[in-house]
């Protein structure tokens, strides 16, 4: 397989469960890529194709008005001082905790695609993610199938999560130390999509009208699934100690053409926790909102920052995680000025994921010397240092989902 057919297949296989790419985006991408570094163009494949897993789950509005507050709050400050990192290098799946810095792994999950249906040649089914949450008592990662979409709130002491069968018409608070849902909040609109704010106090869940993660796929013509025609509707707003919110009707996003982008259109907070992104894969690209649903300009600190790079800005907001670089090293990230987009520092790493601290990520990489670059593992990777400390063991498998797993990151 050719460069080009890796970044094409790689976008396919990323649009079956992150933002839906239309047709004739990975030509598109390629058009600009081929006037970069070949090996860029392989790893931002790799990029968008493990990196969309930030810490997600929001609960919906309350209409019978009980208290949505979380079951035992946020703690909008993190700590400033933090325990050594906790690695794990010899397991893949982790079965233990995994965290550096301000950082840990609250949970991971699998992907597959549930068929469920076949007629003249066109197959249906529904993309499912199976989890594993962290016990925070034993610290280590107990699978639960009960959940469609998880997400653990900083502290890691209390996770939202959605059922089966999006989208769904009430949100679970679940309390990590026990495994009970404490308690159900209802909506009036199906989520299907949900994200806490970067300091827990808010919470945003996107609304659908069908399953967002609905996938086709014909015999003899698609070698992966596509997702279906985007339903999206809107999203709901909510202020966690209070438990008020709004929803604000926002439906599909098409491109320039006038084509309907990808099924998942999720919504997520910026870095102020006020303005809502809605995240969207390529031209016009993302767009912003107030809490009412009306579009706004791009937030400063947003303005250079990936749709497919998860670590977003430093905890103190003076560096932003860029793309993947390769130059210094086979396997190397940029690290980027927020304000201009210029380079600030090469780091080690394909694929930056999470903030440990100012000048620390946790990332994919492969080992030295490897050719596979499907085959990576969890690192902490340092500015300034040529060095990185291994988090987890490798990802098992080239493509597809055979023994790969997907961290989700929140603060602790």
């Amino acid at each position: 397989m050719n460069v080009e057919e890796l970044l094409r297949d790689t976008l396919r296989e990323q649009a079956e469960d992150g933002p839906r790419t239309p047709p004739g985006f990975a030509d598109r991408v390629l058009a600009v890529r081929r006037r970069r570094r070949t090996r860029r163009i392989a790893s931002v494949a790799v990029a968008a194709a493990v990196v969309l897993t930030a810490a997600v789950a929001v609960p919906g509005l309350d209409s019978g008005g009980h208290d949505v507050r979380p079951l035992h709050g946020v703690d909008p400050k993190p700590a400033t001082t933090h325990p050594a990192p906790s690695a794990h290098p010899g397991q893949s799946p982790v079965h233990s905790l995994v965290a550096a810095g301000r950082t840990a792994m609250a949970a991971y999950y699998t992907r597959k695609t549930d068929w469920q249906s076949v007629h003249d040649g066109i197959h249906r089914g529904i993309r499912v993610r199976t989890y594993w949450l962290l016990d925070p008592k034993s610290g280590h990662y107990e699978k639960d199938t009960r959940w469609s979409f998880v997400a653990v709130a900083p502290g890691l002491r209390t996770a939202a999560v959605l059922e089966r069968h999006l989208p769904v018409r009430r949100i679970g608070l679940l309390d990590l130390a026990s495994g009970k849902v404490a308690r159900w909040i209802p909506v009036d609109h199906p989520v299907g999509g949900l994200e806490f704010s970067r300091d827990g106090t808010g919470l945003v869940a996107t609304t659908y009208s069908e399953n967002p993660d609905k996938q086709v796929k014909m015999d003899k013509i698609d070698r992966v699934p596509v997702s279906v025609k985007p339903s999206r509707t809107g999203f709901y707003v909510f202020d966690v100690a209070s438990g008020k919110g709004s929803w604000a009707d926002v439906g599909v996003v098409r491109d320039d053409q006038g084509n309907e982008i990808q099924a998942r259109q999720d919504f997520g907070f910026c870095r102020d926790g006020k303005t809502i992104r809605g995240r969207q894969s390529v031209t016009p690209g993302d767009r912003f909102y107030d809490v009412s649903g009306r579009e706004v300009s791009v937030p400063d600190a947003e303005r250079y920052r990936n749709w497919f790079m998860g670590a977003g800005l430093s905890p103190d907001g003076t560096r932003l995680a860029g793309e993947f670089a390769g130059e210094k090293w086979h396997t190397s990230s940029w690290i980027l000025d927020p304000r201009t987009g210029k380079h600030l520092a090469e780091v080690r790493g394909q694929v930056l994921l999470a903030w440990a601290d100012d000048r620390s990520l946790i990332a994919w990489d492969i080992a030295k010397g490897d050719k596979n670059e499907f085959h990576n593992r969890l690192v902490l990777v340092t500015i300034g240092s040529d060095k990185e400390v291994p988090l987890s063991g490798f990802l098992k498998g080239t493509e597809g989902t055979v023994g790969r797993w997907e961290p989700v990151f929140t603060d602790r």
